[in-house]
């Protein structure tokens, strides 16, 4: 009998042209598009992949960086990478850094990792990581979805997307690891929507 781990890696192979914003993926009734069912499942992967080290490779638009950085070996955090780390995912435009939840690198490492194991490769791009008290109000009052108490305050969140990967799918991946909230944001444009992710309460939502 197929193990889940084969058939996860057969559906994925099977639909993978459905992961890319701009191609079909499954149409509920409604006409809305659905990721493909059952398609992540943290639980299907093995320990290998939870055990070995952990490199993040990000981009953050809003001020050009990119960088790869190792930041967990043998069972211990890289203090110089965590610190980078801290830096690329600060409020670029309050201009302030702060320590960011390592539950957090977490699901970001966990989200790339895994669809890497599938040829899907490419820097996760940090929208927003980190926000002052100030640069938070400022998008409330832009009429940007910025909660009154968002976890973006504590470092414990951030707004994420892959190019050409569907926001619907990556937050479906996310919300598999069952590590805390994901929030859907969907655009016409372009550069297509993101996804929320933070640390907190398991929930989800769309804005």
């Amino acid at each position: 009998m197929p193990s889940r781990r084969s058939i996860l890696k057969q559906g994925l192979l099977l639909t993978a042209t459905g992961l890319f914003a701009g191609a079909p993926l499954v149409r509920a009734q409604t006409g809305a598009l659905e990721p493909p069912p059952d398609l992540f499942d943290a639980q299907a992967l093995d320990l290998e992949f939870w055990i070995k080290p952990r490199l993040l490779h990000v981009t953050r638009p809003a001020s050009g960086e990119q960088a790869k950085l190792l930041y967990w070996k043998d069972g211990e955090m890289q203090q110089s990478a965590y610190q980078q780390l801290c830096h690329l995912l600060r409020d670029v435009h309050g201009k302030e850094t702060a320590p960011i939840d390592p539950k957090l690198l977490e699901i970001l490492w966990s989200t790339q990792a895994f669809i890497e194991r599938f040829g899907i490769k490419g820097p996760l791009e940090i929208l927003s990581g980190y926000r002052t008290a100030s640069s938070n109000q400022r998008l409330r009052e832009e009429g940007v979805p910025a909660a009154r108490k968002s976890l973006h305050l504590e470092g414990r969140a951030a707004d994420i997307r892959i190019a050409h990967l569907d926001a619907e799918v990556l937050g479906s991946l996310v919300r598999s690891f069952g590590q805390g909230g994901v929030g859907f944001y969907y655009r016409p444009s372009g550069r297509g929507g993101w996804i929320h992710a933070d640390t907190g309460l398991q929930r989800t939502w769309k804005g």
